[in-house]
């Protein structure tokens, strides 16, 4: 199978060259625009999104190392008040092992004291500084050594003091938290913490100094790195806990939410989540030191807002671009064109039978002046050989429904003459002188080929004598009945066209049924119309062989040598696509061939 052209796939058909030249030419340059307009504004969000990734991630960068500067620097304060004898002295003193005096002892309550304050008044993002014991309460120092360590607590519960205890070489640093171990006071603080270790050796090294830092250092060194009108950064721990955020209180009441098992499952540096407007990039920085994770969190449509700029300005040009190639492609396709138009207009006259005014003038010396010489060339040879194909044709039509009239089935005469021999055999004459008779005027009718039209009355006579000898052939197979309006009987109808249709009605429908089967032609007028109703009781067919009985097929020798395909191709040619032969069929019980011609003939067809 050959396969189609670009043009019979294409979707839209154009009446013109012309139209066809300018929508090419215009998707063209307009799918090309569309490209590079696409392959900018991708480039521009592309360059935008990964500076501002960069740049988010130098930010954070910096800012990690700041907290990590700042975080060593709160743990070198816990170091030297841990590493100090008066804490050492005023916390394990009382475990009766080089107990001091009660002199001593409040000298280095005062010096603790005082150190307290010093560090409190240097430094306002310290929220408390103190030293505590497990079990020893009384000897607990707060601040500025007015403060008391509530009772109800028990330090074990609390994360800060129970990763701290024993461990001398490393700070413990919580997550944000309410810090309750002073009566009175639950402020939210981050608290870094360190064991104090017991020289004596004796006793439990339970004691631990520990530091409760504000917000406001961190939330200082967060604001000053900005990453956009929109964008923030926040803190988490090694846990997925927050430890700094700066709508801290509308996460804890559920009036906001981060990605945060996103953020602490990600393989990258940078995540992203959301879809269109609220689409956030978070880009991560880890840090050694502290174990935090330093997130800032950027708004995807504040980093594109800057690009609707370049868009604008995008699809200006475009729009520039694309009406200059409208108006450029409008003017080579009329150029293109013109010669073409004047060579559709004079086929159109040479299609009407005018070839007077069909010499075209040659424009040009490309494809399309050598088509026009070669048009005007073939319309003085068209006249010519218009006359000589139609006779030819005409000629060779003649024939081939001369020859189909002429046939008469091998077969079908020499088992006649074989059952006329066996009739006379068994002396038969009256069964022999009919079948004789039938058997001359079947063939005197079938060589008989002057006209190619009969009168119905002659077509059924026919059809009654074909029948009269299968009749005597097959005694128990067939009976037939015959009954046609008196009125049709001196219409004219193309000959031969009844017989092939009772052949294939015995062969494929009556022979095959195992009793005795009945076939009727049935003549009668319907309107302006002929109707012949040629119908049996056999076998019928199923849909399947009724949607292919016009088909062509080989000839079956068999059978009737002309088949209905002949007769219906005759039927459609003589009289037109509107008559011919209805099939109408029901598996198990029989078939009816309608055969329709025109009651009026006069100017149906010229005689052949």
């Amino acid at each position: 199978m050959k396969k189609k052209g670009i043009a019979a796939r294409l979707p839209v058909k154009f009446k013109s060259i012309q139209s066809a030249i300018f929508c090419a030419v215009s998707i063209l340059v307009l799918s090309a625009v569309l490209v590079v307009t696409v392959v900018s504004l991708r480039y521009t969000n592309s360059s935008i999104y990964e500076n501002s990734v960069m740049y988010t991630q130098t930010i954070i960068g910096q800012l990690n190392q700041n907290i990590d500067s700042y975080i060593s620097y709160m743990d070198n304060i816990a170091s030297l008040v841990a590493g100090s004898g008066d804490a050492y002295k005023y916390l394990y003193s009382e475990s009766g092992i080089d107990a001091l005096s009660l002199k001593e002892y409040n000298q280095c309550r005062q010096r603790l004291t005082e150190q307290f304050k010093t560090i409190l008044k240097g430094r306002s993002d310290i929220r408390n500084i103190g030293i505590v014991r497990r079990e020893n309460g009384s000897s607990s120092l707060f601040n500025n050594g007015m403060s008391t360590r509530n009772q109800n607590l028990k330090l074990d519960t609390q994360r800060w003091y129970a990763d701290a205890v024993g461990k001398y070489d490393h700070y413990n640093l919580t997550s944000s938290h309410v810090q309750n171990v002073i009566s009175g006071e639950r402020p939210w603080v981050i608290t870094l913490s360190r064991g104090i270790r017991n020289y004596t050796g004796e006793g439990d090294s339970d004691g631990v100094v520990f530091i409760d830092l504000n917000y406001s250092a961190i939330s200082e060194l967060c604001t000053q790195n900005s990453v956009g009108a929109k964008g923030y950064v926040f803190i988490l721990d090694q846990n997925g806990n927050i430890v700094y955020h700066p709508q801290q209180q509308q996460l804890y009441n559920e009036l906001q939410t981060e990605n945060i098992s996103l953020i602490m499952n990600a393989k990258t540096d940078v995540v992203t989540a959301g879809k269109g407007d609220d689409e956030k990039i978070y880009a991560l920085s880890h840090s050694e030191t502290t174990g935090w994770t330093i997130v800032g969190c950027m708004n995807m449509s504040e980093l594109l807002k800057n690009s609707r700029k370049a868009r604008s300005i995008y699809v200006l040009v475009a729009l520039g671009l694309i009406a200059i190639a409208l108006v450029i492609s409008s003017e080579i396709a009329r150029n293109i064109t013109f010669p073409i138009q004047k060579l559709r207009d004079s086929m159109k006259r040479v299609q009407k039978g005018d070839f007077s005014a069909a010499e075209i003038e040659v424009y040009s010396d490309n494809e399309i002046g050598s088509l026009t010489r070669s048009f005007n060339v073939m319309t003085h040879k068209i006249q010519d050989l218009m006359a000589q194909n139609i006779q030819e044709q005409e000629q060779k039509r003649k024939i081939e429904l001369k020859a189909l009239q002429s046939q008469i089935n091998p077969h079908f005469l020499y088992n006649t003459l074989d059952s006329i021999i066996w009739m006379a055999e068994g002396k038969k004459n009256e069964e022999v002188v009919l079948m004789t008779a039938s058997l001359a005027r079947l063939l005197r009718q079938s060589i008989s080929i002057e006209n190619e039209l009969v009168t119905i009355g002659q077509e059924i006579e026919y059809v009654r004598s074909y029948l009269t000898i299968q009749k005597m052939r097959y005694k128990d197979k067939l009976e037939f009945e015959i009954n046609v309006d008196p009125r049709i009987t001196h219409a004219q109808i193309i000959r031969l066209v009844l017989q092939p249709i009772v052949e294939n009605a015995i062969y494929h429908g009556l022979k095959y049924k195992e009793s005795k089967g009945m076939l009727k032609v049935h003549g009668y007028e319907l309107g302006e119309r002929i109707i012949i109703d040629i119908t049996d009781d056999g076998v019928g067919m199923d849909e399947e062989t009724l949607k292919h009985i016009y088909d062509k097929h080989k000839v079956n020798y068999h059978s009737n040598g002309v088949g209905v395909y002949n007769v219906q191709q005759r039927l459609v040619l003589y009289y037109g696509k509107e008559y011919g032969i209805i099939y109408h069929s029901e598996k198990g019980k029989g078939t009816t061939a309608t055969v329709v011609i025109p009651k009026n003939q006069e100017d149906v067809h010229e005689k052949i």
